[in-house]
């Protein structure tokens, strides 16, 4: 018997087991690539993650690579925290510390395909349209309500939510956009054929 619409959303919005710190403990080009398909929430706001970028203390994009300052010390250690910073000061920018503590890298979350608390996310962004809600890292702290109050907090823990993906998503990587400086390196990664992504691959 077929499923009603009600039924069948709610199917393909289902979230899997929830992330623990410990999923960040590794290697920062292995954790961008596993959270696409994952679902980030802030306070019960948030969707499916389909487009990261890595970050890495060893190459010049990283906010780390002079070293530690008041700013990017979370980056620093433990993982499994926020870092949250303002880009050309008018976009918060979420990201997600990985490795080891002293390694300082992290993961900047680009875009999320919308699927919990979407008229607050509309209400937030004055706009209707879905795949503009979340399609860029500054729209998306703009629709979950992130701020640099939620800078250096646990990411298993209230306000965030991040559950592991239920599928096998096929993932597409590129160059990483917005930067100046190791502009080479291909660690930019996205949901193939997403219509959510802030740029197509």
């Amino acid at each position: 018997m077929a499923r009603s619409p009600k039924t069948a959303v709610a199917a393909a919005h289902s979230l899997g087991k929830p992330l623990k710190r410990s999923f960040f403990a590794r290697s920062v080009l292995e954790v961008a690539p596993d959270l696409i398909g994952a679902t980030l929430l802030v306070d019960g706001v948030g969707g499916i993650i389909v487009e990261v970028e890595a970050y890495h203390h060893s190459e010049p994009a990283a906010h780390s690579f002079n070293g530690p300052t008041p700013r990017n010390m979370v980056m620093f250690g433990p993982p499994g925290f926020s870092y949250v910073y303002r880009s050309y000061g008018i976009h918060w920018c979420v990201n997600l510390v990985c490795e080891k503590a002293g390694s300082a890298s992290a993961v900047l979350i680009r875009a999320l395909e919308p699927t919990h608390g979407i008229p607050e996310m509309r209400r937030r962004r004055g706009l209707h349209d879905e795949r503009s809600l979340c399609s860029g890292p500054g729209k998306l702290c703009e629709a979950l309500g992130i701020t640099i109050a939620h800078s250096e907090l646990p990411l298993d823990t209230p306000p965030f939510a991040l559950h592991a993906r239920t599928g096998q998503p096929e993932v597409v990587t590129g160059l990483r956009i917005g930067i100046t400086k190791a502009v080479d390196l291909p660690w930019r990664y996205g949901l193939k054929g997403s219509k959510f992504v802030s740029k197509r691959f």
